[in-house]
């Protein structure tokens, strides 16, 4: 009888127990295939899991397939870059007049499709041009794009040589536009198209003159790179948002409470840290985005343990 009693008040919690776990709000978030966009995707999964939501994450997306999944109810949430969304999935060729502007405008534009933009952080992913530190040391003078222009232009005979990777290289809006707007004096005697993380290899290496770099990736700080400023303003602006499907906000409001205290605490260096963590350090996001929460205590995780 007491074995019996036993088994059921074990089937009955065990029940209970599925019936707690159903009862969990489900988050289905996607991540596109780079260390920052895995980094965001850990934080915010386990972030999320402290709060009572069940979360299941999808990673190494493209970007193409990633937006068609959320736009099609199949992914809930992404972090999000305004840049992209404004030139890549919304198709907008003007140029935006500040970082706020543009998050205004593929808010506006986004709702369109059910996609809402939550509070953005306070970190821009964009492209620069950087210089190994040898060549920043060597031309004190360069610290913008028209300047290294100038450097270029009087020294075109040493064939300076500037790395970019492959798919900036060929698209319109990529080193066709830059070298139109700069009149940038670059022909293919002057560029190696290469893989984008060589392209940090090779700055490392002092094997180019100039590499094309995303302003908040890791290896910056650990290669000591000198970041150029984008003085005529050619590449947009990328601010990282969470962006989440209207039905689901509508279900779950208290997302947007939650997630804006995390998107308050990302800035550039910040970004830049985790990053380097998983690509100059090695060690697993999961295990960074644990260490970030137990750093930066957020509703619903200072009284517990965040385990990755």
């Amino acid at each position: 009888m007491r074995k019996t009693i036993a088994l059921l008040l074990g089937a009955g919690l065990l029940l209970a127990g599925f019936a707690q776990a159903a009862e969990k709000p489900l988050i289905r978030i996607g991540a596109r295939v780079f260390t920052e966009q895995t980094v965001l995707a850990e934080i915010t999964a386990q972030y999320l899991r402290a709060n009572g939501f069940a979360v299941r994450v999808t990673g190494g997306l493209g970007s193409s397939l990633a937006r068609q999944a959320q736009e099609t109810g199949q992914l809930d949430l992404m972090w999000e870059y305004t840049g992209v969304s404004l030139v890549s999935y919304n198709h907008i060729e003007e140029r935006m007049p500040s970082a706020e502007a543009t998050y205004a405008k593929v808010k506006q534009l986004d709702a369109k499709k059910d996609l809402i933009w939550l509070t953005p952080s306070r970190f821009s992913n964009t492209y620069a041009l950087a210089l190994p530190s040898k060549v920043a040391e060597e031309y004190p003078q360069v610290r913008n794009i028209s300047q290294l222009n100038q450097v270029l232009r009087d020294e075109h005979k040493r064939k300076h040589l500037v790395a970019l990777d492959t798919e900036f290289a060929n698209r319109p809006d990529g080193l066709v536009g830059l070298k139109e707007l700069y009149d940038l004096q670059v022909g293919r005697a002057n560029i190696r198209q290469m893989d984008a993380g060589l392209v940090y290899t090779a700055l490392r290496n002092d094997q180019v003159f100039a590499g094309l770099v995303y302003t908040t990736d890791g290896r910056l700080n650990a290669f000591n790179l000198t970041l150029l400023e984008d003085d005529k303003h050619y590449f947009p602006d990328y601010t990282a948002a969470p962006v989440v499907r209207k039905a689901v906000l509508d279900a779950n409001p208290q997302l947007a409470t939650l997630l804006k205290p995390l998107a308050e605490q990302l800035d550039d260096e910040t970004m830049r840290q985790l990053n380097a963590k998983v690509d100059v350090e090695h060690q697993s996001p999961s295990v960074v985005a644990a260490a970030f929460l137990r750093e930066h205590p957020l509703p619903g995780t200072a009284d517990k343990e965040v385990q990755p």
